[in-house]
């Protein structure tokens, strides 16, 4: 099987990568190659990588920034999602598309549905939402994955940030009454393969296709992801610190986060037959997969 996956330096793509082998070619494209918000260059780019199956995981990720750089955001997010979506479409092949909980407003009391209204209330979950629909509307054999929470070994993100946090401090401010689940990048790429071999195997269902909530089993909030992070850096010998929990509103930040980012995943579990692992899992991988990148840090 062969996929052309574009953001090449993100979490999910990086992660995909490293999957790669005999049975799985992977084609990781970043923008000094492939820009997504050029619909020329994505038609050229699938022509010349001939892939089965395009993973759209580029995307502009920088929340806050988004707030004041709203063209850029939908630049990429809608109109960079539709460019990819739309040349897959045209040479007939299926499209899987990373999206986010931020498409919800965070009000909802329990896990929120694929059918639940959305209510975006930042610039990044307005842009990702309209991201959603053009992918939808512009390629039928299209897989929209909302997934939340993401870190891995690779980039920036919260695990790696508590870490070097740790490095400087005895005790974190963590925020603790936002509700989510967080999922291993590793894990996301490992469903995304399951998802295009069924794809491939079974071209003209429509089970497969739509709209899917895809994150780790379990819940908890930005605490008690903290705490876990540094009880098992701390059993390995790693940094560790205390964490204060707080509100939301003692932490402000310019684009408004979902207090709920809880995504129900029954869906998912019953069409692909697969759920993700338990988010502690995630965790525990991770720490070891960094230390064997680097076994002095």
């Amino acid at each position: 099987m062969r996929l052309l996956v574009t953001g090449q330096n993100g979490q999910v793509a990086r992660s995909l990568a490293a999957l790669g082998g005999e049975d799985l070619q992977v084609v990781a494209l970043g923008r000094d190659v492939l820009d997504i918000t050029d619909r020329d260059a994505v038609d050229r780019a699938l022509a010349a990588h001939h892939p089965q199956i395009v993973v759209s995981a580029a995307a502009y990720t920088a929340v806050d920034k988004a707030e004041t750089d709203v063209e850029a955001a939908f630049a990429a997010n809608r109109d960079g999602a539709a460019n990819v979506a739309a040349a897959a479409a045209a040479l007939d092949l299926p499209v899987i598309h990373l999206s986010t909980d931020y498409v919800f407003s965070g009000d909802k009391p329990t896990p929120y549905l694929e059918t639940d209204p959305t209510g975006p209330r930042s610039i990044y979950g307005r842009s990702k939402l309209a991201g959603e629909q053009a992918v939808l509307a512009a390629n039928p054999k299209a897989v929209v994955l909302r997934t939340a929470w993401v870190y891995s070994p690779y980039g920036a993100n919260f695990l790696k940030s508590m870490l070097r946090l740790a490095g400087d401090r005895d005790v974190l401010r963590i925020v603790a009454d936002q509700y989510g689940t967080p999922t291993y990048a590793p894990d996301i790429a490992a469903a995304i393969v399951d998802i295009a071999r069924t794809a491939l195997d079974a071209v003209d269902a429509h089970e497969w296709r739509g709209l899917f909530h895809m994150v780790a089993t379990g819940e908890t909030n930005w605490a008690g992801f903290a705490e876990e992070i540094f009880r098992v850096s701390a059993e390995h010998g790693g940094v560790s610190a205390g964490v204060e929990p707080i509100a939301t509103a003692d932490y402000p930040t310019a684009a408004v986060r979902p207090a709920n980012s809880r995504l129900d995943t029954t869906k998912f579990a019953n069409v692909f037959g697969r759920s993700l692992p338990d988010w502690q899992s995630g965790v525990r991988r991770c720490l070891t997969a960094l230390r064997a990148s680097d076994p002095a840090g």
